[in-house]
């Protein structure tokens, strides 16, 4: 089965058709803007059989991919909210390839469905019940799709079977987050009710103390749309470092001197180690780490400097191994007891996955999951 998958992120939107072996038959990579440009894309690719959508918040509705149908669409209408960088594009492209494919099975795949499986304890927010209950506020986390395939590959790359294997899953971008996965299962991931808690991301500030949030809003007299735009486009690397978000930029400049820079990339650092140490604890140890995204893959110092910090959970990585790294590996040091993997992110195939899933059992699908 051949599978259309569309991807929209916040900053792109990523076009791939991929066939039965997941081996990616055409591709395209376009503005976030782009999905007018769909049409000339499926003009020029091979058929296919049917198309998923990547789409990062599920609600607490969605909890597993389903197939797309008019009610589906109404409750994606509901969630833009939540994720206002991510779901409206996910929609458009959805609403876009339903107009010019309508006899096409399209499924939506939710970044959330994976965590889906937090236990109560990781999920619950300490808040007046209340907004547990009628507003479904909890912790989703996100990235999802791509925390499921690089478990799975980290599986595969040790030679060892899924169920008993304990890994701390890093997918580092321009979004972040980590996600703890025992036995195959997220148990803890550090994104919460939307994508922008956790770790320090590019535009995106990561966890902020609320009371902050509160005191800075009243001492500038911001509005909620205010709050939220700063917090999604211009805090992050990019708000400490008065440089970039591009974390490769920023890099380069605390190279250079530069102070703000050089704190951005400690801040970052830091968040980071002290997520990979919470997630090992939520699976009481740690068998691998793994790391994924354009980050995790690309920029070597990162994944140095992270690991240096965490020799005490039996990290250790091989320096000429980590600084020659292409493609999927392992780059720990001889002996460790905790593995280090490099993971090329693959949400195509995992969209692929769940599609051929959704459409051989459709009950199990859909539509939508109270």
């Amino acid at each position: 089965m051949r599978i259309l998958v569309v991807n929209a992120g916040s900053s792109s939107l990523k076009l791939r058709v991929v066939d039965g072996g997941d081996h990616v038959l055409a591709s395209e990579d376009l503005p976030a803007d782009g999905v007018d440009r769909l049409d000339a894309f499926l003009g020029g690719a091979p058929s296919f059989d049917a198309a998923g959508h990547r789409v990062v918040h599920g609600g607490p509705r969605f909890r597993q991919s389903v197939l797309v149908t008019d009610e589906v669409v109404d409750r994606l209408l509901e969630l833009a909210d939540l994720a206002p960088l991510h779901n409206p594009a996910a929609l458009a492209a959805v609403q876009t390839l339903r107009r010019l494919r309508p006899d096409t099975p399209t499924v939506a795949c939710f970044d959330t469905a994976f965590h889906a499986t937090l236990p109560p304890a990781a999920a619950t927010y300490a808040v007046p019940w209340e907004w547990t209950e009628r507003h479904g506020v909890r912790r989703y986390g996100f990235h999802g799709l791509s925390h499921a395939y690089a478990s799975r590959r980290a599986a595969e790359l040790l030679g060892r079977p899924v169920i008993g294997l304990r890994v701390v899953t890093c997918h580092l971008g321009a979004g972040a987050s980590l996600a703890a996965v025992a036995g195959g299962v997220s148990v803890d991931t550090t994104m919460g009710f939307t994508p922008l808690d956790g770790l320090v991301m590019a535009t995106r500030s990561g966890a902020v103390d609320p009371g902050a949030l509160l005191f800075v809003q009243r001492q500038a007299g911001l509005n909620p749309d205010q709050v939220e735009h700063a917090l999604d486009r211009e805090s992050g690397l990019l708000g400490v470092s008065g440089v970039s978000g591009d974390l490769r930029e920023v890099l380069a400049a605390a190279g250079r001197g530069e102070r703000r820079a050089a704190l951005a990339v400690s801040v970052y650092l830091h968040r980071l180690r002290a997520g990979v140490a919470a997630m090992a604890v939520a699976m009481g140890g740690l068998d691998a780490l793994v790391f994924t995204g354009g980050v995790g893959e690309h920029v070597a110092p990162v994944r140095r400097d992270a690991c240096a910090g965490l020799a005490f959970l039996g990290v250790r990585l091989d320096d000429a191994a980590n600084d020659d790294a292409r493609d999927d590996a392992d780059l720990s040091a001889a002996g460790a007891g905790v593995r280090v993997l490099l993971v090329h992110a693959r949400e195509d195939v995992e969209i692929a996955r769940e599609v051929r899933r959704a459409v051989a059992y459709p009950r199990a699908a859909g539509p939508a999951v109270p």
